[in-house]
């Protein structure tokens, strides 16, 4: 019996599936494995379910003698050096599709927050800081007929484009191409990256994390976004220069920011935990008990065709 190694625990759902045709062993450590102990713990083992956390390098995967396929725990697979994966006969998967509404609702949370100070109310409130009504107490902004930037209009970014349509945003967008006509049912325009900065009220990050979209958001960008501008990201941390944003949001370049993802995951900079004009998140946009059940099958289903010499269905590489 061919013998799978999971580097952190999943859902029962996914092992239940595995052990009808494994021999599955799992992490006994509750938190990310050393780049010493994956190897060890991977010795015999033919294939690999990781997660969007463990760095798998060529080092690393030069490392792992016996492993023919990393399914990885995740619809990104940036932490896994895929190519030279490929190169060395290890097939890698993802789960792709799976999260993309949870995603969404998490990126319009983050919009609704940030606009309405909500948890930043919160903390008044257990303060014991509310006296009572007044006009211009706690001032935030509407949603109605503001306008809302997506970069990265693909599965997710298309979802929260969607809901916020019902909120009364408009959408303009910017891919390194316009989608194909009839790619959304509703109205979204394309726009270059210094349009989509100029104009968002809202900018809101959906593109995967690849030598291109490295520290695409840095001082240079912030500088020409609106004052009244809020930023949002929910796709990689190092999208975002992180010190940029900090200093952009000291400096009134940018009204806020909320965030789910961080440059140095899982380590936040200090300069955002001080200010009352962010929100920030511990990465859970698929952090629901059905997606991450729906992730744990789909890693199964990966490994099982693959050793039934079938194509995996979320093949990456």
């Amino acid at each position: 019996m061919k013998k799978i190694f999971v580097t952190r625990k999943i859902p029962e759902a996914g092992v239940e599936k595995l052990k009808k045709v494994f021999d599955v062993e799992i992490s006994r450590f509750d938190r990310n494995l050393t780049k010493d102990e994956i190897p060890e713990m991977t010795a015999g083992a033919q294939g690999m379910v990781s997660m969007a956390s463990d760095t798998i390098d060529r080092e690393l995967i030069d490392r792992l003698s016996s492993v023919r396929i990393i399914a990885n725990y995740a619809v990104g697979f940036d932490n896994i050096d895929v190519k030279y994966a490929g190169g060395k006969g290890i097939v890698v998967t993802n789960t792709p599709g799976v999260l993309t509404q949870a995603t969404a609702d998490i990126a319009m949370s983050l919009i609704l927050c940030i606009a309405r100070r909500i948890v930043e109310g919160d903390r008044l409130m257990r303060r014991g800081e509310f006296k009572g009504f007044y006009p211009t107490f706690f001032l935030g902004v509407e949603l109605e007929n503001k306008v809302l930037g997506i970069y990265g209009l693909g599965r997710i970014g298309k979802a929260v484009a969607k809901k916020a349509v019902n909120f009364g945003l408009r959408i303009i967008y910017h891919n390194s191409m316009p989608c194909e006509q009839g790619f959304t049912d509703f109205s979204a325009q394309y726009v270059s990256f210094d349009e989509l900065l100029k104009r968002s009220d809202f900018l809101s990050i959906h593109a995967p994390l690849t030598e291109e979209t490295f520290h695409r958001f840095t001082q240079r960008e912030f500088k020409k976004m609106k004052k009244e501008a809020f930023l949002i990201n929910t796709a990689r941390g190092p999208l975002v220069k992180e010190d940029d944003l900090v200093l952009a949001l000291k400096e009134g370049w940018i009204a806020g920011t909320g965030l789910d993802v961080y440059e140095f995951e899982p380590k936040v900079h200090p300069g955002l935990i001080s200010l009352d004009n962010v929100v920030l998140l511990p990465h859970i946009g698929s952090a629901t008990i059905e997606v991450r059940e729906r992730m744990s099958i789909m890693v199964a289903d990966n490994l099982i065709a693959f050793f039934k010499g079938e194509p995996p269905p979320n093949r990456v590489n």
